[in-house]
Order: structure tokens, then sequence, then C-alpha cells
């Protein structure tokens, strides 16, 4: 498996991931280039941001995007992440959150606080995240799971 930062060329293959769950290619297309090119923007976002990929071979197989934020009194924000289904369960979604630790981290951010649906948020809580409301969860501080990238 190779993890690289995001380039404009894998937003076909980001929106076409994305699609599968929800809108249409598309709209994806659309919202993550203006994501990454800085015209689109999160609710009390800041501009740093960062998307990283995971690839099999040349497959886009899942990412994870992140900026830095002013909501809920954090200091980052997990915008996206997704798997491919035949990937699920394989360890990309922990290496690829703790690639966007290591970015917050390497920002001074971190508090950061994401919006998962309720099947992710196990995912989540396995990984250090806490309820902040009915529906956000929180680290309070994500350097502890950059750190655990080294260990």
């Amino acid at each position: 498996m190779i993890y690289r930062e995001a380039m404009t060329s894998d937003v076909p293959a980001l929106a076409r991931i994305r699609a599968a769950e929800w809108e249409t290619q598309d709209y994806w297309q659309r919202r993550i280039t203006g994501y990454l090119n800085g015209t689109l923007h999160p609710q009390q976002s800041l501009p740093p941001r960062v998307l990283y990929v995971a690839l099999d071979g040349v497959a886009t197989v899942g990412f994870i995007a992140g900026h830095l934020t002013r909501r809920f009194d954090c200091d980052g924000e997990l915008e996206w992440i997704n798997i491919v289904p035949d990937h699920r369960g394989t360890g990309i979604a922990a290496v690829l959150l703790r690639l966007l630790a290591t970015w917050f981290q390497q920002q001074n951010a971190l508090r950061v606080c994401v919006d998962p649906d309720e099947q992710a948020r196990a995912f989540y809580a396995r990984h250090g995240a806490i309820a902040l409301n009915k529906h956000w969860m929180v680290w309070t501080d994500i350097s502890k799971l950059a750190a655990s990238a080294t260990d």
C-alpha cells in the first residue's frame, strides 16, 4: 500500500469513491477540487488543509481530508475519510487517520473534531475520539494518535 498527499489528478478517483456512498461523481468532483484548491470552505474552516490517498498498486482505495478550523473551539477538523468496500477492515483507515493526526500535530492543531455517521463512531472511539455533543466527536489531543504512528 502506498500513502501520499493527494494531487489534482487524484480527484476523479476520489469523487468516484465518495459518489458510491452519496450524491454524484460530478458533485464530488466539484467539491473535492474546490476543497483542494481552497475555493470550497467548510464552516469556520481556515485555509491550511491536506488530503492523503491510499493506493493499492495504481488503484486509489481510500483517502482522508482535514483542515484547520474554529468550529466548536477546535483547532482542526477531519472532513472526509473513505475506504472502498473491498479494502475496509484492512487497517488502511487507521494509517490514513494517523497520517492526518501527524499533519495536525505539525500545524499545532491538537483539538480536532469530526462529524461521523453512526457506523464510524466506533472506529473513531477506538482511536481515541470522545463525544463532543450528540453528533460530533473530538480528539482533545490528537498528538497521542500521531505518536502511535511511530510506536
